[in-house]
């Protein structure tokens, strides 16, 4: 559904984005609800759902116990019995006690049933590092759930693309892990259309066109590769911005046309270097690309440990002084 130019827009920040998203469809459809801790009276922890039990009330915004298994075993019930639940995971680190649910059931019903049965559910979770959490608050393990054929998985970089995706995850038929990075949620605004649109899933964006070398990033590290790309253009060379906004399934056609055009690749990304979702782009690229290829695809990622405590986040982290350094060395190669 495409942005009408006539709507009516407002400045949000991807939180307030997200919160927008979330009642127009409880407004519009009466089979939507809300689950999770926190959810309801206290508005959740980054309060992304304030003012929404006050507004649908307590049987359509959920406060539950604290047990990610029992939220999201719940929500399988729901969704292939008619309704369409939408569930809020406090924290990325904190799903792993739900992950058998997901990969067991969210996953392989639709398949299990030979398509009697769809799961239409949402599982938002914010994630990422950078601001300054405890162990485990701030994990970025995207990559095990792009590996779950069945699970649409969604990573929104921008307040615009966060309310039209997910409204458009909501409207799937099938369930969707949507990503919130932490990092962005208060970091800027955008103008947002006040109404119901939707950005198709799947498909990524270009967020700055270049010609020399293409960066590839995701949530909060889209905002870095763009300050890196600026400062390279002072040194002379153009980076092409790319984020794909649905990490599965990746938008293989926009990816290789962009790295056949530039032919250079850099992928940045918080998660960790070993088994994170750059080592499959490395992959198509070269499936798709690789007689373009002037150089090998570069990856700045966040390093093999734990994400660290608040003294060490930041040398964690990539950042734009080392995304700047793997292009130069990936155009001098």
């Amino acid at each position: 559904m495409a942005t009408n130019i006539n709507q009516k827009m407002t400045d949000m920040t991807l939180v307030q984005a997200v919160t927008d998203a979330l009642r127009v469809k409880l407004r519009e459809d009466g089979t939507t609800l809300v689950l999770g801790e926190d959810v309801g009276k206290n508005g959740g922890v980054f309060r992304a759902t304030d003012g929404l039990q006050e507004e649908f009330g307590e049987d359509r915004v959920v406060d539950t116990p604290l047990s990610e298994a029992g939220i999201v075993g719940t929500s399988v019930g729901l969704a292939v019995n008619g309704y369409k639940p939408i569930v809020e995971i406090q924290f990325l680190g904190f799903i792993y006690p739900a992950y058998e649910q997901i990969m067991t059931h969210v996953a392989r019903i639709r398949m299990r049933t030979m398509g009697a049965y769809s799961v239409p559910m949402v599982i938002r979770a914010p994630y990422g590092a950078g601001i300054r959490a405890p162990e485990i608050h701030s994990d970025s393990t995207e990559a095990l759930f792009t590996q779950m054929p069945g699970l649409k998985v969604v990573c929104p970089s921008s307040p615009y693309d966060a309310k039209g995706l997910l409204i458009a995850a909501i409207e799937d038929p099938d369930p969707v892990l949507f990503l919130e990075s932490m990092r962005s949620y208060r970091s800027s605004k955008e103008a947002v259309p006040t109404d119901k649109y939707t950005i198709e899933i799947g498909e990524g964006k270009i967020v700055r066109e270049g010609t020399d070398v293409t960066l590839i990033a995701w949530g909060a590290m889209v905002a870095v590769a763009e300050k890196a790309a600026l400062e390279a253009a002072e040194k002379g060379i153009s980076c092409e911005v790319l984020d794909p906004r649905t990490l599965y399934p990746l938008d293989r056609e926009l990816i290789a046309t962009s790295v056949q055009k530039t032919g250079r690749a850099v992928i940045v990304h918080e998660a960790h270097a070993m088994g994170g979702l750059g080592t499959d782009l490395v992959a198509l690229i070269n499936d798709t690309s690789f007689l373009y290829l002037k150089a090998p695809v570069a990856r700045v990622t966040g390093f093999d440990v734990p994400v660290p405590l608040f003294a060490l986040e930041d040398h964690y982290m990539p950042t734009p002084a080392r995304v700047l350094k793997s292009i130069e060395q990936t155009v001098h190669f």
